[in-house]
């Protein structure tokens, strides 16, 4: 089996682990038996896979994935200074660039007060000058930093995805009107959440294709956790505002599907049009549990 293969195997191993025990001795194996360099992370997408992990609920699993980010970025570092004449593709032609900044980052950099730096264009070395357009070239760039801020990717891959991205978004609105700068703005944005790293990761990745990415809206690119705490906070909005000033009835008519008493308050109102049935609001007295049906 070749050393990509092997790769291969074990990244697939550590996306389908159940339990942290299974992570920590993939992650070891990783760490002592793999020296790599930018090819082999680009095929295997080891670097995703692991560099997801430094934000892992469990410590000894995300510091272990940390200590693999660092090692692997050396690996790809003496790698490239062991081939000083190899140059980064740029949308498929060789950019001229100071050997500076070819460096090939596998994860962020620390910082001198010890914290990984947000990766961007600037701290990559990357200016992207390929589409002859200043303002898409500059969209690009911005793109770039959604992207890249906490990837473990290499620069090369994340340069190409950002590109495609651009190249999408221009493709659809026919130019770099107000409506295309809006939309890179609002992919941008969404891009930068730390709270959604799933987006990033399935661009970077290629399984959320730059098509499918540049039309989806704020919502669509929420992650589901993010989307139900939104409808919560909706629906709780529209219990105080229908309840405002309004005389609520009290029943034994309904049960609490959460402390399972029966003394309830409910109200009803028409939300919806009016050949629709009438939606009824019900709180539990007891637990303060609320819900709805029509």
């Amino acid at each position: 089996m070749s050393k990509a293969a092997e790769l291969k195997n074990h990244v697939k191993q550590l996306q389908n682990a159940s339990n942290n025990e299974d992570r920590v001795a993939i992650l070891t194996i990783l760490k002592r038996e793999f020296r790599v360099n930018e090819a082999l992370l680009r095929e295997s997408k080891a670097g995703l896979a692991v560099g997801k992990l430094r934000a892992h609920e469990s410590k000894e699993v995300s510091d272990l994935a940390k200590e693999i980010v660092k090692k692997w970025k050396n690996d790809v570092d003496k790698a490239k200074a062991a081939a000083p004449g190899a140059k980064a593709v740029l949308a498929g032609k060789p950019p001229v660039r100071k050997q500076s900044t070819l460096v090939t980052p596998v994860g962020p950099t620390p910082a001198p007060n010890g914290k990984a730096e947000v990766r961007s264009s600037k701290t990559d070395g990357v200016r992207i000058a390929a589409t002859g357009d200043n303002t898409r070239d500059r969209c690009a760039d911005l793109i770039y930093d959604g992207l890249a801020c906490d990837s473990g990717a290499p620069v090369d891959l994340i340069t190409n995805r950002a590109l495609a991205v651009e190249k999408a978004v221009f493709a659809l609105f026919g130019g770099t009107t107000p409506e295309y700068k809006g939309r890179i703005r609002s992919l941008f944005v969404n891009l930068k959440d730390k709270a959604n790293p799933s987006l990033r990761e399935s661009i970077v990745s290629g399984d959320l294709s730059p098509e499918k990415f540049s039309k989806m809206t704020s919502e669509e690119m929420m992650t589901e956790e993010r989307r139900a705490a939104d409808q919560k906070i909706k629906e709780e909005n529209l219990f105080k505002s229908l309840g405002a000033g309004e005389q609520e009835a009290e029943t034994e008519g309904f049960q609490c599907g959460r402390c399972k008493q029966r003394k309830c308050r409910y109200r009803q109102a028409q939300t919806r049009s009016a050949d629709e049935p009438m939606t009824t609001f019900v709180t539990c007295v007891n637990c303060g549990n609320r819900w709805k049906f029509s």
